[in-house]
């Protein structure tokens, strides 16, 4: 990889405010960590607005203008595709920015790449996703980012109704079908609620917050247990 590029690649990890470490920053880019350090050096002498220090990591201040990205043919693939995705698979809100990041995709690409990035035959069809469940979906996913305990109808497989009081913690998209990972303090335990069974939610007072053993990385950590133990067992 030329230095320039390399540079640039290291301006793009630390997009966003995020701490990276120089040893991260080696192991993507290749290169030493004493080449990192160089090279953080040389782009805060040319004013890039990185903090930090070797040892403890690194991060760009936020306000700082990039040039226009360019990207490769396989990245304007996945970015087509992945937004055509969400577009037909998504919420309502999702299906809108999947399509205004369709445009300002198209908008920094050169007029060869545009044109390439529009002959792209990769699309997705949901007749299955109905207005109902878009909103659904859009509804879910605020409550997963505001912590927002919900109140409501879930129904099983045999159309059985039960009422549950749960924290949303994240989406899951399974093909067809999308499920919401929460907490159950009927259950008091991790449970998947398929969205088109949910029927009635009722938002309660007050954010709730992170516990010990009730977190998404929690649950993570579960599914990871579970799925050794199920190797573990066919051995």
């Amino acid at each position: 990889m030329r230095r320039a590029d390399r540079l640039f690649q290291i301006v793009q990890y630390l997009r966003g405010g995020r701490l990276v470490t120089a040893a991260t920053l080696s192991e993507r880019l290749e290169v030493s960590e004493r080449t990192i350090y160089r090279d953080i050096a040389d782009l805060q002498a040319s004013g890039v607005p990185i903090d930090g220090e070797p040892g403890v990591g690194y991060l760009m201040r936020d306000g700082y203008d990039l040039p226009p990205l360019m990207f490769t043919r396989d990245e304007i693939v996945a970015l087509v595709a992945g937004a055509r995705l969400i577009r037909a698979w998504g919420g309502a809100a999702m299906a809108r920015a999947a399509e205004d990041a369709l445009t300002k995709i198209e908008a920094v690409l050169p007029d060869n790449e545009r044109a390439r990035a529009r002959q792209i035959e990769i699309h997705a069809i949901a007749e299955e996703m109905t207005p109902a469940v878009r909103d659904r979906i859009d509804e879910m996913e605020q409550a997963v980012e505001d912590r927002q305990r919900l109140k409501i109808t879930y129904s099983d497989a045999e159309a059985r109704p039960t009422e549950r009081i749960i924290r949303p913690l994240g989406l899951w998209f399974w093909g067809k079908v999308w499920t919401l990972v929460a907490w159950c303090e009927l259950r008091n335990d991790f449970r998947m609620f398929r969205l088109d069974r949910i029927g009635r939610t009722d938002p309660l007072e007050g954010r709730f917050r992170e516990e010990r053993g009730k977190t998404l990385a929690d649950f993570y950590r579960a599914m990871e247990e579970e799925i050794r133990d199920r190797d573990a067992d066919r051995r």
